[in-house]
């Protein structure tokens, strides 16, 4: 009888563990997306982590059009929203559901509800046949080596998401990327 009560108590000690770190998890979540939101470059800033760099200083908005011009909302919001072929810092969600993160990714394609994105990691993959080299410092100037392209099956990522536009991608690269015949066409 001895023993069984020691497991019982063994049991219902690790699904209070269980249970407390899946709150603290989603409490954690939550602060970091609202902490997120706040810094000059989303996932570089000292809050996250950002292993020293600084943040790059913003991009001046309005500066390459003639004195004079104005734009309407509509256009700003147009010119502000991702396109296909653009990599943009976005908060993406895992596969999994369990989260997301701020980071680098190649955006496939484009409509009113969202985009459809692949995932860039600066984690060496060279390994693996379902990642490609993707050349970094065109887009990200304090990059000390380059990234790699997940090809996996892309992830949906709500307009809202999306929080600065890094650059363009490679010309070559992109041609690569469309003729891959399980992407979505854009």
């Amino acid at each position: 009888m001895n023993e069984a009560l020691l497991w019982a108590v063994a049991i219902l000690l690790a699904v209070a563990a269980g249970w407390a770190w899946n709150s603290w998890r989603s409490r954690a979540a939550t602060r970091r997306s609202t902490d997120r939101r706040s810094t000059d470059r989303p996932g570089r800033g000292a809050a996250t982590g950002g292993g020293g760099r600084r943040p790059a200083p913003p991009r001046p908005r309005g500066t390459d059009r003639p004195a004079g011009t104005t734009r309407s909302r509509q256009t700003d919001r147009a010119a502000d929203a991702p396109a296909a072929g653009e990599i943009w810092w976005a908060d993406v969600p895992y596969v999994d559901g369990s989260g997301s993160k701020v980071r680098p990714c190649l955006v496939l394609r484009v409509d009113s509800r969202g985009a459809d994105v692949l995932k860039i990691t600066s984690q060496d993959k060279s390994d693996r046949d379902d990642h490609v080299r993707i050349p970094t410092r065109e887009w990200d100037a304090d990059a000390e080596h380059d990234s790699y392209l997940s090809l996996t099956e892309p992830v949906r990522v709500s307009l809202a998401d999306f929080a600065d536009r890094a650059g363009r991608c490679d010309a070559d690269l992109w041609r690569k990327v469309r003729s891959l015949r399980h992407l979505p066409a854009g």
